[in-house]
């Protein structure tokens, strides 16, 4: 058996390599295409392998019911929100947050919109134009993501080219990927949530409107 082996590869080596004249294609991804077609389903599956928590909303009604209860497990009084358009709609909720430095520092749970979602690896992506800059998504223990189907995109490259879309030459000075909650193992490698950030991750995806 291994002389006939030897002798395939000699065999082989005897043949000239064929020449390809092709250019290799640098756009192509690395990755192998993923079955899962349905990017909600995709990003949903990487988020949770990811560590964190994920809940699909029909409408914004729907999220406040599943925000509620989240929002009281966490204390209510401490939720630090910057945006406008997610005040409004704790506020028709009834659902007390906090604005400002002062509740940022103070925040046990920060809620931010984002830019986009990436579904190949179950990111976040945020950055420092988003209503509460550079601090909410790290400062508070809990980071509550608020997003629309309308922001799923498959890969990075996607989420780039959509922001260089969103904000031409003008790109906002941070980008960060937010892939499941803070870790780290660097002591005697013990894995440890929240040692950089949020100890919590959850995403509510929110179908848009048509």
């Amino acid at each position: 058996m291994r002389d006939k082996i030897l002798a395939k590869i000699r065999q082989a080596l005897k043949q000239p390599a064929e020449k390809s004249t092709r250019k290799p294609d640098f756009s192509a991804s690395v990755y192998h295409p993923n079955e899962e077609n349905d990017l909600a389903v995709l990003f949903a599956q990487n988020l949770v392998k990811a560590g964190a928590k994920f809940s699909f909303c029909i409408d914004e009604k729907e999220f406040i019911r599943e925000l509620s209860p989240l929002l009281e497990k966490y204390f209510a009084g401490e939720v630090c929100v910057e945006d406008i358009h997610l005040q409004e709609v704790l506020k028709v909720a009834d659902l007390p947050f906090s604005s400002g430095r002062r509740a940022l520092m103070d925040a046990k749970v920060g809620i931010t919109t984002c830019e986009a979602l990436v579904a190949r690896t179950g990111s976040v992506l945020v950055s420092s134009r988003q209503a509460g800059g550079r601090a909410l998504s790290v400062f508070p223990e809990v980071h509550i993501v608020v997003a629309f189907t309308s922001q799923l995109v498959y890969d990075l490259k996607d989420a780039f080219a959509l922001m260089r879309n969103r904000y031409n030459q003008q790109l906002p000075s941070m980008l960060s990927l937010i892939t499941g909650p803070s870790r780290t193992a660097d002591i005697e490698k013990t894995l440890v949530l929240g040692a950089h950030g949020p100890m919590a991750l959850y995403v509510f995806l929110i179908e848009s409107p048509v």
